[in-house]
């Protein structure tokens, strides 16, 4: 027996609302995927000068920031765990940690082991984010000053150009010029083919101490500095 027009008219309408119906649970039941944090880090830091090592975490959020975050460790721990003090209304956009600088290194990569670390974080409004970073242990190597030397004194104030020795097997330099009575730092990221740095004229005083870091940032991030200081001439 062949259906009538209007028994056809209400199983296409049946079928019609039994679609929808599934589309709309199907929805309900599927979890929003976390959105990327835009930028994570975590890398080693070695002052070669003191003999110590730190780990830095470093991260940067959405526009309106991050209520809550958390760093977990490869091997399962909980190794950062931030809320804003007022989560309801405001949360933090950009983050650093550091942990303590022990001269024990075997003991920090053990409570900082190699490997990928998870960051979850989320908003005010509840909007997740998530992220991934690698830390490796492998430090690069350290330079040595060439210009100025170690502690020299009547040290130019003019034309100053910083030189070292080059390393190999690294990404870049990174020099830190800081004089904290007079509030100044200066901070410069150089590629891997440069061993010197024109420090702009102005910028020095006479008859001041500076401190002088030099460090070497290997592929994967970490950093190893030297450090010294130099006393300008008296001119």
């Amino acid at each position: 027996m062949q259906m009538t027009k209007r028994a056809h008219a209400f199983a296409g309408l049946a079928l019609i609302l039994a679609s929808l119906c599934l589309a709309s649970a199907s929805g309900d039941d599927q979890p929003t995927a976390p959105r990327p944090i835009p930028e994570v880090s975590i890398r080693f830091e070695q002052n070669a000068t003191d003999g110590d090592v730190e780990v830095v975490f470093e991260l940067t959020g959405p526009d309106e920031g991050l209520t809550q975050l958390t760093v977990v460790a490869p091997d399962g721990r909980t190794v950062v765990d931030f809320t804003a003090p007022d989560a309801k209304k405001y949360g933090i956009r950009e983050f650093v940690f550091e942990s303590p600088e022990p001269t024990d290194i075997k003991g920090l990569k053990a409570a900082y082991p190699a490997g990928e670390y998870s960051f979850a974080g989320a908003t005010a409004d509840g909007v997740k984010f998530s992220g991934h970073s690698t830390l490796r242990h492998e430090l690069p190597p350290t330079v040595s000053f060439r210009h100025p030397t170690t502690r020299a004194t009547g040290v130019e104030i003019k034309d100053l150009e910083i030189g070292w020795t080059a390393a190999a097997n690294v990404s870049g330099y990174v020099i830190e010029l800081e004089q904290s009575k007079l509030d100044m730092k200066l901070v410069v990221n150089l590629p891997a083919s440069t061993t010197s740095f024109a420090v702009p004229n102005g910028l020095l005083m006479p008859g001041t101490t500076y401190q002088l870091g030099i460090g070497t940032v290997s592929t994967g991030g970490n950093a190893s500095f030297v450090e010294t200081s130099f006393t300008t001439a008296n001119n």
